[in-house]
């Protein structure tokens, strides 16, 4: 099973934001589609992640002051990504490892989609639910 399954999956596409858009704007973009982080792009692609720990770290460091901040200032950089064709298990444990909740899925250099810990546990799950379904029929037949 690939992250592609998952992506394929999800309905719209990604939201993301510009990294000369200010902290006050992300989190209201982040709060108008009740999300907890975005990707941060530029013509050259991914460049970052900007999330609800960077407005917490902003927000202890600089005070009310980190609203008027740069996205591009503040978000995580560089971006981890993972490509659409990799195993969700990898993008698990790569996840796990390196304390992330997000991944921006590139292919060919363009961002084609975005994963929470979330949706890769979920997907996960299903998968698995399905296997003793399945397991459970066959025993039963």
């Amino acid at each position: 099973m690939t992250v592609r399954a998952i992506i394929s999956g999800k309905d719209g596409g990604v939201t993301s934001i510009a990294p000369d858009a200010t902290v006050a704007d992300a989190v209201k973009l982040l709060a108008t589609f009740r999300i907890g982080a975005v990707p941060v792009t530029d013509a050259t692609g991914v460049i970052g992640i900007f999330s609800e720990r960077d407005v917490i770290y902003g927000l202890e460091r600089d005070g009310a002051a980190a609203l008027d901040k740069r996205v591009g200032d503040v978000m995580t950089s560089p971006a981890l990504t993972v490509e659409p064709d990799a195993p969700v298990m990898s993008a698990l444990s790569m996840m796990s490892r390196r304390r992330i909740r997000h991944l921006p899925v590139v292919e060919g250099g363009a961002m084609v989609g975005f994963v929470s810990i979330g949706d890769l546990v979920k997907h996960r799950i299903d998968k698995i639910e399905s296997e003793a379904a399945a397991l459970r029929d066959y025993i039963a037949s």
